[in-house]
């Protein structure tokens, strides 16, 4: 895989990625800009057909407030959805932290074992509750989340 890499930055494949990649930039940039000439075009036609209708401010307070419901409905999607997305690294965190502290208790095991046998059994007997205290947190854990999920 490096020397695929290497190689197309000898034979200058990146150079002709990095210009094929700001074409399309300019591309993208374009077709966003005449997109955006195009809807406004679109709502000034809305507009003008709601003034006929309706008259001028009439439909320009309706058009104003549909803006701005939109603009809350997006803000509080963003809302809901940030802290649903905060909740779950919390969570995968805390998860990542107890796999951490777990896997280094078992690698540091060996050694603290190999020292005298008096402070061994004293070390070993600590390391064995938080063990089991993991073991059932994490298995009530679990039962709790089954039972709210009705299984």
């Amino acid at each position: 895989m490096l020397t695929t890499l290497i190689t197309g930055l000898v034979s200058g494949e990146a150079a002709e990625s990095l210009g094929r990649m700001r074409k399309a930039l300019v591309m993208y940039i374009i077709a966003g800009a005449l997109l955006l000439c195009g809807v406004t075009f679109l709502l000034l036609a809305a507009f003008i057909a709601a003034a006929r209708r309706f008259g001028a401010i009439e439909a320009a307070l309706g058009f104003g407030g549909a803006f701005v419901l939109v603009a809350l409905l997006v803000l509080l999607i963003h809302r809901l959805s940030a802290k649903s997305k905060a909740k779950k690294a919390a969570q995968r965190r805390q998860s990542e932290m107890a796999a951490v502290a777990s896997a280094a208790a078992v690698a540091a095991l060996p050694t603290l074992l190999s020292s005298s046998k008096g402070r061994s059994a004293a070390l070993l007997a600590p390391a064995l509750a938080a063990l089991g205290w993991a073991i059932w947190r994490e298995n009530t854990r679990s039962r709790r989340k089954m039972s709210r999920e009705g299984l």
